[in-house]
């Protein structure tokens, strides 16, 4: 039967079968003889439905099986017969785009009302439309909101004491607000589906080690391997180790919980093929449910179809502390929870799980004046919160430049300086959201209980966009955990996206290098001046200070003078504030109407030389991005554009300078060369770090400065204008 019922039931006409609130419930049961898919003969089904274009659910994933049995059940909310519903399954791919298994369509008009009854799909490819693909077992049961026959005797009552004015008028009113509550059940519907698609119930620690004796794809009998990792959506692409059979990865990365049972975490192994697509090595999975928690676990795990073995570590923890709440419940105004949180990250509690450094609340108010996405002129806007790999979500406000979301987040931190990222989409049907703006907002930046509006930026934060989304920040963290969080490895993205070949960018980073380069020659041709007498009186003071120092040198001055050095900017550097402001002058972000003209005409025969050899420029580039932000970051640390940071310094270059008074060199050199060579024996698969580096990443480049910067908020300009003030 494909989406087959009986007729309306009596007293139901065929215009109020279709027209009216309703609550549909599904029952996904399971899948007969389904589509081969993999080429070991069999696939990993899933099925999407679809409602008026938007998908309303999706099943889990069953791997590996043609009959498989789902068993779950989910509730919809509808206001209209007309459209069918859209049932399509598909083979999840890991990697690769999921393979289309068959749709069908379950017509809910010639459904019968108010019972539960079987309905069997039959999978169809309207490309194919003779291949067979199956079959789908369902249950469902359609509901009326109100039944129309007390309906129909109330209004016939309402008549005859009203008269039948006063019945149109108001039946008028009631069918506006009823459009209006519908829309509004429909925003709450979706908002609880999001809350519970997006709070997860732990965290996987995964630590990848190594690999061993894995398959030669390449000429040289060797291999350049990396490995990517799947959890549901979240993905973990792991480097790349050249030339090798056994790679050392030694990374550390954190993934959600979002299945009480824990879920299947997915591994592939690939080889890194310049100019071509990636050779596949081999695979393996790990189900979750199987392992203890709060328990670090050795595996490891042989590769299915190839040879060789992954080596992880893996450890479940508890949930961390994220939440999504209306804005009548938010944890810091209520007084007695706010006191609890303060003294969970008091100074008492510093040396207590370190991981757990503070809590961000986020109060998502409204937004105003956004970009119009629509032909209709509205755009159906919703917002992500982003904070590392915690990614939390609003609702959607359905046709308004205008939406009020009135939403409280609460993220917990492991790093104080992470970057809030808030991005307004827009919805679309049976297409991906379009952007309309975003804001990143460093954590250390936000002032406690302040309401403010945040302009709109691009997707690379670099110009203002049209609207303005208005938050309230609350920050409460450990300092001292904060502090020891910071000479250890950054969290890294899942997955960050695939570098492209930028000729913009790559003047960009060779402009900063040279930046950076013009500072080191300005500083020599100052010294090499003291030598050579340009100014008599300058080289009199260099010859005396030179003398006095070589001969009263101590080790421990070393850290002394860049103490003093921080000491002297923090004091006598003139508006640090306004330092910040002025660099936007120094990147040429937008591309000019006519740079767009000229790449549009590059002849193709360029572009593809171009993309041959884009692996090369994408090397320099990054090169040039990493030396260029490095020596960005050591200035911004004196320049003291986070205060944080340069505290921490002083504080650092402090203790370095005690002990190196205090202490013979010889005794440090000693402690250092005992850990280093004893590291590996006291913990074999440690990941190993330095901290210095740690550190300087922590620290903003005049790039990110400058997208960090909050631009000025002005709702009456045009975006034009509002771009030339604010890049001015």
């Amino acid at each position: 039967m494909l989406g087959m019922g009986t007729s309306c039931p009596s007293g139901f006409s065929s215009d109020q079968a279709r027209s009216g609130m309703y609550k549909l419930e599904i029952e996904l049961k399971r899948g007969h003889n389904l589509a081969v898919r993999d080429r070991g003969g069999t696939s990993d089904p899933y099925v999407k439905f679809k409602l008026a274009g938007k998908e309303v659910f999706r099943s889990k994933i069953i791997h590996k099986n043609l009959n498989p049995v789902w068993d779950e059940k989910t509730t919809l909310i509808i206001d209209s017969l007309n459209e069918p519903l859209y049932v399509k399954v598909f083979d999840y791919d890991f990697g690769l785009q999921d393979d289309f298994m068959g749709s069908a369509f379950l017509y809910l008009e010639s459904l019968e009302q108010q019972r539960t009854i079987p309905v069997t799909l039959v999978l169809k490819d309207p490309q194919y439309p003779d291949q067979d693909l199956g079959t789908l077992e369902l249950a469902v049961n359609l509901t009326p909101k109100d039944s129309p026959i007390e309906e129909r005797r109330d209004s016939t009552m309402e008549v005859k004491k009203y008269g039948l004015k006063h019945y149109v008028h108001k039946t008028m009113l009631l069918r506006r607000s009823w459009k209006r509550s519908t829309k509004q059940q429909q925003s709450i519907r979706l908002s609880e589906l999001h809350r519970k698609a997006q709070l997860w119930r732990g965290i996987v620690s995964i630590a990848l080690i190594e690999g061993r004796n894995l398959m030669p794809m390449d000429p040289n009998g060797l291999s350049d391997p990396y490995v990517k990792f799947r959890l549901g959506p979240q993905k973990y692409k792991s480097k790349t180790v050249p030339k090798t059979l056994s790679p050392q990865w030694r990374e550390q990365f954190d993934l959600h919980l979002y299945e009480e049972t824990g879920g299947v975490l997915e591994i592939t192994v690939w080889d890194k093929d310049t100019g071509r697509r990636d050779d596949f090595i081999g695979r393996c999975q790990l189900d979750l449910s199987t392992l203890a928690k709060e328990q670090t676990h050795h595996l490891e795990l042989p590769l299915e179809e190839s040879q060789g073995f992954v080596v992880l570590l893996v450890t479940l923890t508890a949930s961390a502390a994220v939440s999504i709440a209306d804005l009548s419940v938010t944890p810091l105004d209520d007084p007695q929870e706010r006191r609890e949180i303060l003294q969970r990250y008091g100074v008492t509690k510093s040396f207590f799980n370190l991981k757990d450094v503070g809590i961000v609340q986020v109060k998502v108010m409204r937004a105003e004046g956004l970009m119009v996405a629509d032909v209709t002129g509205k755009s159906d806007p919703f917002c992500v919160l982003e904070l590392n790999n915690d990614r939390l979500q609003t609702h959607t406000v359905y046709k308004n430049l205008n939406p009020e979301w009135n939403k409280v987040f609460t993220f917990n931190v492991k790093d104080i300086h992470s970057v809030l990222e808030v991005t307004v989409f827009d919805e679309d049907r049976d297409r991906s959201a379009d952007f309309l703006g975003k804001v990143a907002i460093p954590l250390l930046n936000v002032r406690n209980g302040e309401q403010k509006g945040y302009l709109l930026k691009n997707k690379e934060l670099t110009a203002p966009t049209k609207g303005c989304i208005y938050l309230e920040i609350d920050v409460i963290y450990n300092a001292v955990k904060a502090a020891l969080r910071t000479v250890v490895p950054a969290e890294q993205k899942y997955i960050e996206e695939e570098p492209k070949v930028s000729k913009q960018l790559l003047q960009q980073n060779f402009n900063r290098v040279k930046r950076c380069i013009m500072v080191l020659i300005s500083w020599g041709s100052f010294i090499n001046s003291c030598f050579e007498w340009e100014s008599a009186q300058r080289s009199i003071v260099s010859f005396v200070l030179f003398v006095v120092v070589v001969w009263n040198f101590e080790l421990y001055m070393l850290p002394l003078a860049l103490l003093l050095l921080l000491v002297w900017h923090y004091f006598f550097c003139s508006s640090r504030d306004g330092a910040d402001v002025s660099m936007d002058g120094m990147f040429e972000w937008e591309v000019d109407e006519d740079d767009k003209e000229e790449k549009d005409s590059e002849p193709k025969g360029f572009m593809d030389k171009l993309y041959a050899i884009q692996d090369v420029f994408i090397s320099v580039q990054n090169a040039l991005d990493e030396v260029a932000s490095f020596g960005e970051r050591v200035k911004n640390t004196f320049n003291w554009t986070v205060p944080f940071l340069s505290w921490l310094a002083i504080t650092a270059l402090c203790l370095a300078t005690f002990l190196l008074y205090l202490i013979p060199l010889r005794y440090l050199v000693l402690a250092w060369g005992v850990n280093k060579f004893t590291k590996k024996l006291r913990d074999p698969y440690m990941i190993d770090n330095n901290e210095l580096l740690d550190f300087f990443s922590r620290v903003p480049s005049d790039v990110q400065v400058m997208q960090y910067h909050e631009l000025k908020v002005d709702p009456g300009q045009s975006p034009s204008k509002r771009r030339r003030t604010n890049m001015s």
